[in-house]
């Protein structure tokens, strides 16, 4: 597949095509081997820049963004909240025109989805790839159905069920990627916090397409069970801070616990996108147990960053 195929930007997985979606997965086992086998990738990224824009802190994205770049031939520059303040010291679309005559390509890890958007139209000739918004998370999905490869072979079929918030983001873009791929997805979740309804809809428009299933619970246990993964997330999200107390009551029934685990499949596996909070969403003894993937699922945020990079960067 030719990679002029892609869009300009990468700012949701519903717009990846399966071909396309396989072909970023496959991209990353290469970069990945390669860089195991010989200590270095190629250069493709030679004098290419890209500029992250940050509204919200990282560990993980922020590193393997950087890091890729460092390994692919580039160079990344980061821009904390102080240095730009999108919106109030300088309009959005200042920004976007300012930074795509500059840079290579613009990584933003934001709020609102609505940000991302405005900095794609106005950053006309320069990919803007979302690093994270309230809406998808599309790069951890990525790293996270490379590590389900991995651990369990082929996707079509796979079971993954996601207990907790319905509603965010990490939530949205598996879901859509489950129905695109052929998983069976498996939400469970209190009643309040749901998987908004048009990324519901959309999910399952093309899980009839590819064989996928999408089901919604509010039984946990019923969603874990026979389970090939069993993902969970933090309760309070960055933006959610408001509503701590409220959430902290709601979610204590979907904590995925060893009693939990024991719904799933004997050889299932645990994964967390992270930061992760010990005794709240997860219990210490599943997060560091044996059936845990969270640091090999942290690992593959660089390598399925660098099949982003190489992808949308190389065309700038």
């Amino acid at each position: 597949m030719e990679i002029t195929a892609f869009a300009k930007d990468f700012l949701r997985i519903s717009e990846l095509s399966k071909e396309q979606f396989e072909f970023l997965l496959s991209l990353a086992k290469k970069l990945k081997q390669e860089l195991k086998e010989t200590g270095k990738n190629k250069q493709v990224l030679a004098g290419k820049t890209l500029a992250m824009v940050f509204e919200k802190p990282s560990l993980r994205t922020r590193v393997s963004f950087e890091v890729g770049m460092t390994q692919l031939g580039g160079h990344a520059i980061f821009l904390s909240p102080q240095d730009i303040q999108l919106g109030v010291r300088e309009s959005i679309a200042d920004a976007a025109g300012t930074l795509c005559r500059m840079a290579d390509g613009i990584m933003a890890r934001v709020f609102q989805h609505t940000t991302l958007t405005e900095l794609a139209q106005n950053a006309t000739n320069v990919p803007v790839i979302n690093g994270l918004s309230d809406l998808e998370h599309p790069c951890q999905i990525l790293a996270d159905v490379l590590t389900m490869q991995e651990k369990k072979g082929d996707t079509q079929g796979l079971s993954v069920a996601f207990l907790g918030d319905g509603g965010n983001n990490v939530t949205h873009s598996l879901a859509l990627a489950s129905g695109i791929l052929g998983m069976d997805f498996r939400l469970a979740n209190p009643a309040g916090y749901d998987i908004l309804p048009s990324v519901l809809e959309v999910a399952r428009q093309l899980a009839q397409k590819s064989g996928g299933k999408i089901s919604v619970f509010n039984n946990p246990q019923k969603a874990a069970q026979g389970a090939d993964v069993v993902y969970t997330d933090t309760w309070v999200s960055m933006g959610d801070e408001a509503e701590k107390e409220k959430r902290l009551a709601a979610f204590p029934p979907y904590q995925v616990t060893d009693e939990l685990m024991k719904h799933a499949k004997p050889d299932a596996i645990f994964m967390h996108d992270m930061p992760a909070y010990r005794g709240k969403e997860v219990a210490s003894s599943v997060i560091d147990g044996p059936q845990s993937v969270i640091f090999d699922q942290a690992e593959n945020r660089l390598h399925a960053q660098k099949a982003v990079l190489a992808t949308f960067l190389q065309r700038a």
